[in-house]
């Protein structure tokens, strides 16, 4: 059984993905120059950011939304879940229980093709962990306006999979079996009705060519990893307060990534979280932006580290001596479960 590496170097791996030890990486469009650090994305910026990921059951797309605002952990998980592949599901659940990442990160142990597209496509992940760290209530409320878009296209209905319903004018998406997860594939930028433009880079894994939602492997989330902590159990959403709950508590990120620029309220997040690093000297790690002095490159909704490319010849670098992969995931597969 292998272990993930040090944190220290994996972030360091993330810095240089990132440029910040030079300038090799080419300069993004002046049209996906940075936004000011503080300015809130825009409601049509955070609908396409969400697509891939707004037609999830809701516990899935609680621990998405959440392992989001952990890149690096991420970029381990993915790495640690390759290099553990032939684990059993109870030693797995066991080994991951150990890891130091946070909840919604392990959870996603359960969903390795999930977990995977998160990390092949680390630039829109970035950025949504950015968004919802910042702006939590404006990111839910684009997921429900791109599921009243779905439904109305006709692409969002009860399947024998997923049952979908309302709870007055929200839409709720939950397993049809409690104890049975589907996660729904489908072509994001074409599920919901007019074409959306594509987050630049962004990798589906397969040509999806029909705006119809199908699904992939069945994941029976009870026996094994229910019993922990952070379990597909413990996952959901209150739509009415637009939260993540997590263990019967609104969920609050406390990554270090992200610099809170005051939406979520600062009292609150000082309760909740306790004082953040001072990032005067790294001002970049929030939006991953080069240290000033050096050239921008801040991720928005947008924009992309170099436009997924170098993202992604990473990630296979990462996957390259791990032996055959598995489903690729998120919105271009089905969950797996070994």
């Amino acid at each position: 059984m292998k272990t993930t590496g040090s944190p220290v170097i994996a972030f360091a791996c993330l810095l240089a993905i990132l440029g910040w030890g030079g300038n090799s990486f080419a300069q993004p469009d002046s049209s996906l120059q940075p936004k000011g650090s503080s300015a809130p994305e825009s409601p049509q910026s955070l609908e396409q950011l969400v697509v891939p990921i707004a037609l999830y059951p809701d516990g899935l797309l609680s621990q998405v939304l959440a392992a989001a605002t952990f890149p690096v952990q991420i970029v381990e998980a993915d790495r640690w879940l390759h290099e553990n592949a032939g684990l059993s599901n109870d030693q797995l659940a066991a080994e991951a229980d150990r890891q130091p990442w946070d909840p919604g990160v392990k959870a996603l142990i359960e969903f390795p093709s999930v977990l995977d597209s998160l990390d092949k496509n680390l630039s829109w992940t970035s950025a949504l962990g950015d968004a919802y760290f910042n702006q939590p209530q404006d990111v839910m409320n684009a997921v429900q306006e791109m599921r009243r878009r779905a439904q109305d296209a006709g692409n969002l209905k009860s399947t024998s999979q997923m049952a979908v319903a309302s709870e007055g004018p929200d839409i709720t998406i939950g397993p049809t079996d409690p104890d049975v997860v589907y996660v729904p594939t489908y072509n994001p930028w074409i599920v919901y009705g007019e074409p959306i433009p594509v987050f630049p880079g962004f990798f589906l894994g397969a040509d999806i060519g029909v705006p119809v939602i199908s699904f992939g492997f069945r994941v029976p989330i009870g026996p094994v990893f229910g019993r922990y902590g952070w379990g597909w159990h413990r996952w959901g959403v209150n739509w009415g307060r637009r939260a993540i709950v997590y263990n019967r508590s609104d969920y609050v990120s406390r990554s270090r990534t992200f610099v809170d620029h005051g939406s979520r309220g600062a009292a609150f997040s000082r309760a909740r979280e306790g004082p953040r690093p001072d990032f005067a000297s790294k001002r970049s790690v929030r939006g991953f932006q080069r240290p000033e002095g050096g050239p921008s490159s801040r991720s928005n909704a947008f924009s992309g580290f170099d436009h997924g490319g170098t993202v992604r010849s990473y990630s296979a670098r990462g996957r390259s001596s791990a032996g055959a992969a598995r489903p690729s995931g998120g919105a271009a597969g089905g969950g797996h479960h070994r």
